[in-house]
């Protein structure tokens, strides 16, 4: 039984890497050739492998070691930050899906209980999918990505409230109202103890725990994959979910100084093990009920690709947020997530809903997370093509992301935009050599970091033609743009010939093939970092030979 379990791992590893070279020929993302290897495996086509047990264990650790990187990733002063934004989103979200969900269902023609069902799994947003999206696009750190993240764990702990209502319900559909009230107070207190004890470890447990294990790599990474298991375990039976458990594992290791390590090891392992994820997804996928429910898909799907992102942008609009941050972030929830298709599972087990629901909420996943994997992976350009009909969607003072006046700029003699690794450092060597920089960025928790050391900085979004507009550019020689983004730096040299600045422009690339582009358009001088970082490594190397 164990070589014939072993021979159909082989089966799925192969069909995985001839489509995910398919798909990379065709320049689709790789988490949809693995839930089509599920699909073609699975019990709707080919049927090709039973051992489903093992590969959905296989599955539930990726998803347990997601979730542990993506609590790593986060620290108390960004969830002090952005608690707001993302309590307001991920909840104005789910209340605008939930009624207007709702009310589509009900004109669809479905009865009450189904188009409470079919509203709810609207509602929940694939965190692993995003999270795996804004990883590929190096993203997962930018604002829009951490509060994306911040909206998408409140989603996550409304499908865990959700799940265990429902779980709570009789058969008929009809539950006492004092008992689901107990159970939602129950809930919220077991989440408020667990916090509790995450931060009690956190303070005087983990700190001095990760300085002992940090002296074998090898046992680390044991750790914290034995740490984020335990946790999920522990979530489970203390009726939370494995997801809410893994997370707080890795939100208890954030605040420590080998996060970084911990994170740089896991990343292959987090990788191989959400293949696994994705096919098991795949293949649970099912077909035989979709035939009657295309039109209602149609409809769903259009209402999460279009009515969740707007809700999104409206609400962080309001808040103070400037509409590229609220697109970029808004585009996260225009998919239903793999907890959608359970959620609808529950109720057919507990004779809610019929297997037409099931049908139909597996084909609006389908479409939802195909076509949004799209418009992530293609935000930019798609926000630079909407970008005047998204004024809307802005206040006339976005004062969450404008740090400082941009008066700021006056006697500065170089103005930089872009302060991450690159950016932050050349600022630094700049102002060692007397020369008087201001630094430019559109992530707010940057610019509070770099003003705690003393910096002159302040908010700048370098694809807003009215920001540029704003700066007194007569008395700055350069203008720096370490931005890797070809379209970007386009926009910005475009933005300063018309304003008839004079001075010098240099702009960063990650590409030789944009450097033709750049110059063509008024780029004086292009800034190439790993050539010019490899070079001196050579030149530095080829020295010390020659003395040796």
């Amino acid at each position: 039984m164990m070589e014939h379990v072993y021979y159909q791992f082989a089966v799925v590893l192969f069909a995985a890497t001839v489509l995910g070279v398919l798909a990379i020929r065709l320049r689709q993302p790789l988490l949809i050739a693995f839930i089509l290897v599920g699909i073609l495996i699975g019990p709707a086509s080919l049927d090709l492998v039973t051992a489903h047990s093992e590969i959905r264990l296989l599955a539930e650790i990726g998803v347990t070691v997601l979730l542990f990187v993506v609590g790593l990733k986060l620290d108390m002063n960004l969830v002090r930050h952005l608690g707001p934004v993302a309590l307001a989103t991920g909840l104005g979200q789910l209340l605008f899906t939930i009624v207007f969900g709702f009310l589509i269902g009900l004109a669809l023609g479905m009865d009450w209980i189904k188009a409470v069902y079919v509203a709810v799994a609207l509602t929940f947003s694939s965190t692993i999918i995003i999270v795996k999206l804004l990883s590929d696009k190096r993203e997962i750190d930018s604002l829009h990505g951490r509060i994306a993240m911040g909206f998408l764990i409140v989603q996550d702990i409304a499908v865990v409230v959700a799940m265990m209502v429902v779980g709570s319900l009789s058969a008929g559909g009809v539950a006492d109202a004092g008992q689901t009230g107990l159970l939602v107070l129950s809930i919220i207190a077991r989440l408020a103890v667990a916090l509790l004890l995450v931060v009690l470890m956190m303070r005087y447990v983990l700190p001095r725990l990760m300085d002992v294990l940090a002296r074998s790599p090898e046992l680390l990474l044991i750790f914290a994959v034995a740490w984020g298991t335990s946790l999920a375990t522990l979530g489970e039976l203390a009726g939370f979910s494995k997801e809410v458990g893994a997370f707080l594992a890795g939100f208890s290791l954030a605040s420590t100084r080998y996060r970084e390590a911990v994170n740089a090891r896991l990343s292959s392992v987090r990788d191989f093990l959400l293949l696994f994820f994705f096919v098991n997804l795949g293949a649970q996928l099912e077909f035989s009920s979709l035939g009657n429910e295309l039109l209602a898909a149609a409809v769903f799907s259009l209402f999460v690709l279009i009515g969740n992102p707007l809700i999104v942008m409206a609400i962080m609009g309001v808040m103070g947020y400037r509409r590229r941050t609220g697109f970029l972030a808004g585009l996260t929830v225009a998919q239903i997530s793999e907890f959608s298709i359970i959620f609808v599972a529950m109720g057919i087990s507990l004779g809610h809903v019929d297997d037409n629901a099931l049908g139909l909420i597996t084909l609006v996943g389908l479409i939802t997370i195909t076509l949004s994997t799209y418009l992530i992976l293609y935000s930019h350009p798609l926000f630079d093509r909407l970008s005047p009909w998204l004024r809307l969607f802005e206040r006339r003072d976005p004062f969450r992301e404008n740090a400082e006046a941009v008066v700021a700029a006056a006697g500065a003699s170089v103005i930089l935009f872009g302060l991450g690794r690159y950016g932050g450092r050349l600022m630094q060597r700049l102002r060692e050599q007397g020369v008087e920089v201001l630094g430019l960025d559109f992530d707010p928790e940057i610019i509070r970091h770099l003003r705690r050391d003393g910096y002159p900085v302040a908010y700048g979004d370098l694809e807003s033609g009215d920001f540029i507009d704003q700066l007194p550019l007569d008395q700055v020689r350069w203008v720096i743009s370490t931005v890797p983004e070809l379209g970007a730096n386009l926009n910005l040299a475009e933005a300063l010939r018309a304003r008839g600045y004079a001075g010098e422009l240099a702009a960063t690339l990650h590409h030789e093939r944009d450097a033709a582009a750049l110059t063509r358009a008024g780029v004086s001088h292009v800034l190439r970092p790993y050539r010019d970082a490899a070079d001196y490594a050579a030149t530095l190397v080829s020295e010390q030979s020659s003395a040796a």
